[in-house]
């Protein structure tokens, strides 16, 4: 595949790091974005030419069109966004505030809105590219949050507004010869899950067809597939990488 520079947010660990990880080993160049220090795997693949990292809070637009700006005046052009930064809510119906459950959408939803129409702005006017966003497995499994550790009603909201989001851009950016689309994942070994209980993690696991929770780098192959040429007729779609557990 042609080498790419592709702005990949979340990059602290889990599925962003394992994807920017990738793509650098791959020989493309990469902007980690994350409110934390880069995952040390990433570091290890990087190189001064081949690499940016940069502290931003998805949920400033200014900070998200400063990335932007930055990537292109460091490598020329930015090619592709794999979004993989959100925050987590455990917190059951009952327990969850109101602001706690905005807090959640400024970052899940409106911080995917941000860096998408940051990057679509620039892509717009120089060619086109692919927009990557995330969504979750735990949409289709309904997941109700409390004691098990599992996202709840706050968390599972954001990541379902993902599909309408993914969808619009789509239509939106289409005409530009900009590429959106979604993966979903499953259960993935993420410090995401870090608060799933023995039983929690077990019945993840036994969801998969797999019977197994899914590996940070399984995601982010999928993602960077969808922002490869090889789907270059892809566009709207949300990809399950569940094991199965979605079916």
């Amino acid at each position: 595949m042609a080498e790419q520079v592709v702005l990949v947010t979340g990059t602290g660990g889990g599925i962003g790091a394992a994807c920017a990880r990738g793509l650098l080993e791959d020989g493309n160049k990469v902007t980690a974005l994350d409110v934390k220090p880069v995952h040390e795997s990433v570091l290890n693949a990087a190189s001064e030419e081949n690499y940016i990292a940069l502290n931003v809070d998805v949920s400033s637009l200014d900070a998200c069109r400063d990335a932007v700006n930055q990537t292109v005046d460091k490598f020329g052009r930015i090619d592709a966004v794999c979004h993989f930064a959100a925050i987590h809510s455990t917190l059951n119906w009952e327990d969850v505030s109101s602001e706690e459950f905005n807090r959640v959408l400024e970052v899940n939803v409106v911080g995917s809105f941000h860096i998408a129409k940051a990057a679509g702005e620039w892509m717009k006017d120089n060619g086109g590219g692919a927009i990557c966003l995330t969504s979750s497995g735990s949409v289709q499994a309904s997941g109700v949050g409390g004691g098990s550790g599992r996202g709840g009603p706050a968390y599972v909201t954001s990541k379902a507004a993902i599909y309408g989001l993914n969808r619009s851009l789509a239509r939106s950016l289409g005409p530009h010869n900009i590429r959106v689309n979604t993966v979903a994942p499953g259960a993935t070994e993420t410090p995401m899950i870090a608060e799933y209980t023995n039983q929690a993690r077990e019945n993840a696991a036994n969801k998969s067809m797999l019977d197994r929770i899914g590996d940070p780098n399984e995601i982010a192959d999928v993602a960077r597939f969808l922002i490869s040429d090889q789907a270059r007729y892809v566009t709207g779609d949300v990809i399950s990488a569940s094991g199965g557990g979605s079916v």
